[in-house]
């Protein structure tokens, strides 16, 4: 079944080789070039030692100088072969390592928040980076190392036979007994390999996960609890790889001893047929030698099993990514988006996020006419941040059908549909870079003057020009160099700039203090001019002027209408108003 596994990996992995064919023969040739210059020079000692035995006057120096200069013309093709396969050869393995880690971040860039939601992204960091680079040693020497013991074993097995076709079965025999015992280690250490690339991933999660929460760890003084669950982590993996390393030294063990076996058979076999006249003593000589390649050859690509193993198990975690199912992509049909007025229909739409959990929205019907604020407000879990990511089709919903302008957006394209929706969330996101570039992720072909005027509407520009550098000021990682009305005002800039004619705010304020609060709702107000506008809640003050209040609850929409309505209702938003007034 292993053997099926790896057959299968190899196959779907040879078309990353497409590219490099040419390359590849000609590494192959080179490879062949070299296996010539080692066959050759037993022959040359066997030439030398047959005259020197048989005919003495023939082993002039004439023929020595010959014989030694053709050696060293062998040795400089050697030297020219070797230089290729190292630098062109290991090139073309980092040419294929960048495929195949821009065919993965592409693919990852396409996968849906649902696969996000159940992967750590320290499991993927370590896939996208040692796991490539495991790839890349095994896409150079996989096909070298195995087409240079090919011919010495075929090369070696034709002229050991001329030489002694007995002596030569018997030590071919030996062979696979060697295949056989080597192969109980290989199986344990393509598991074992694989166990300690999942924890490097784990231990990757674990640090980027502490590292990223140092301030919540420095606050609550949980610098020894991180160190403990590190500790843990890191013990396992090293249990792992002491696991890895017996394995590895029974591997190596057993592979010395059939060396041994087999050298002690030619010496002894080869001393029996000697005697009795079934060997000269030339062929001897350069049956040792030839013994001496061989062995060199086959305990070269026992020992690349190890870096084969590795490779597989790279190849494997490669491929388990590639085959993560993109399931939410354009319909062969789909139309782009244009000419947006922003009317949004949630027809019978019901949603959850597994199988096995409860729907999250339930038969939610909803209509949002083109250009109304609606405010979403409801306890926590009621599906308030779950709609909104609907509509941008972040998830896939389980039922019903949700439309922009008419049309299911199932039939959009999904760059077209999200191109026209643009997220405040509370969360904000900045990327490590300057204060423009995060500006301009709104619309990368946008002007200065355009990121200026953005910044304005954002009421950001001010505080943008006191930084040291401006617009080139570096925010650090997730904008970690400003503060959280800052980050937010520049979010809300990105979104000015890319100006899309729906907009979601999810809880845009309320992890503010009241002077970042005050200055962030007023470029939302400005930001939701003229626009489709959905806003989800936390401080009831914000959404008192929206066209239409949605009360949200696991029952689904409880209740609607304005403000002034929803309070004479004296209902669920009346009890949370006067809650949040009492607060």
């Amino acid at each position: 079944m292993e053997k099926k596994n790896s057959f299968n990996l190899i196959r779907r992995f040879l078309p990353y080789f497409k590219k490099y064919w040419g390359i590849l023969i000609t590494d192959l040739f080179m490879a062949s070039l070299t296996t010539v210059c080692e066959l050759v020079l037993p022959l040359i000692v066997r030439e030398i030692t047959d005259r020197a035995t048989t005919n003495i006057d023939a082993l002039t120096v004439s023929f020595i100088l010959r014989i030694g200069l053709f050696y060293v013309v062998l040795r400089l093709i050697d030297a020219g072969s070797q230089f290729y396969m190292n630098s062109v050869g290991h090139i073309m393995g980092a040419g294929m390592e960048t495929d195949m880690r821009e065919a993965l971040f592409g693919h990852l860039q396409n996968l849906s928040f649902k696969y996000y939601d159940n992967t750590k992204v320290g499991q993927i960091m370590a896939r996208i980076t040692s796991d490539l680079f495991e790839i890349t040693e095994f896409a150079h020497h996989c096909p070298e190392e195995f087409f240079i013991a090919g011919i010495k074993i075929v090369a070696g097995f034709i002229i050991l036979g001329s030489f002694n076709i007995w002596l030569t079965l018997i030590i071919f025999a030996i062979l696979p007994v060697m295949l056989l015992c080597t192969r109980w280690f290989n199986k344990r250490m393509r598991r074992v390999f694989r166990e300690r690339r999942v924890q490097t991933g784990e231990l990757n999660a674990q640090v980027e996960d502490s590292l990223l929460g140092i301030r919540v760890v420095k606050s609550f003084a949980g610098e020894n609890l991180e160190k403990e669950k590190f500790g843990k982590g890191n013990r396992i993996f090293y249990k792992i790889k002491k696991t890895s390393y017996y394995y590895m030294a029974g591997f190596h063990g057993t592979t010395r001893f059939f060396d041994g076996l087999m050298y002690i058979t030619v010496v002894v076999a080869g001393a029996v047929f000697l005697k009795n006249g079934g060997i000269t003593i030339a062929d001897f000589t350069a049956y040792l030698l030839y013994i001496s390649t061989l062995l060199t050859s086959v305990r070269r690509i026992v020992e690349f099993t190890e870096q084969f193993q590795q490779g597989i198990t790279g190849i494997e975690r490669f491929f388990e990514i590639m085959d993560a199912p993109v399931d939410i992509e354009d319909a062969p049909d789909a139309e782009e988006l244009t000419d947006v007025s922003g009317d949004i229909q949630l027809k019978n739409v019901s949603f959850s996020y597994g199988e096995e959990n409860e729907d999250t929205l339930s038969h939610l019907d909803l209509h949002i006419k083109a250009g109304e604020n609606v405010a979403l407000v409801g306890p926590s879990g009621g599906g308030k941040t779950t709609l909104c990511n609907l509509i941008p089709r972040f998830y896939e919903i389980k039922e019903g059908e949700i439309l922009v302008d008419g049309k299911n957006i199932q039939h959009y394209t999904l760059a077209s549909l999200r191109r026209n929706i643009g997220m405040v969330q509370q969360d904000v996101y900045l990327f490590s870079g300057t204060v423009k570039e995060n500006i301009l992720y709104g619309r990368p072909d946008a002007t200065e003057e355009e990121i200026i005027e953005a910044a304005k509407l954002a009421g950001a520009h001010e505080f943008i020009v006191g930084l040291v550098d401006g617009y080139d000021t570096y925010v650090g990682e997730r904008g970690v160099k400003l503060s959280g009305g800052q980050k937010q005002r520049i979010s809300i800039a990105r979104v000015f700039l890319k100006n899309p004619p729906i907009l979601i705010l999810d809880e845009a304020t309320s992890a503010l203090d009241n002077e970042s609060e005050r200055l962030v709702q007023k470029s939302l107000e400005r930001l939701a001019k003229g626009r489709t506008t959905l806003t989800i809640a936390h401080r009831l003050t914000t959404i008192q002027n929206a066209d239409r209040i949605l009360v949200l609850t696991d029952e689904g929409i409880e209740e609607e209408g304005t403000h002034k309505e929803l309070l004479e209702k004296n209902g669920i938003y009346s009890d949370f108003y006067k809650m949040y007034s009492a607060d």
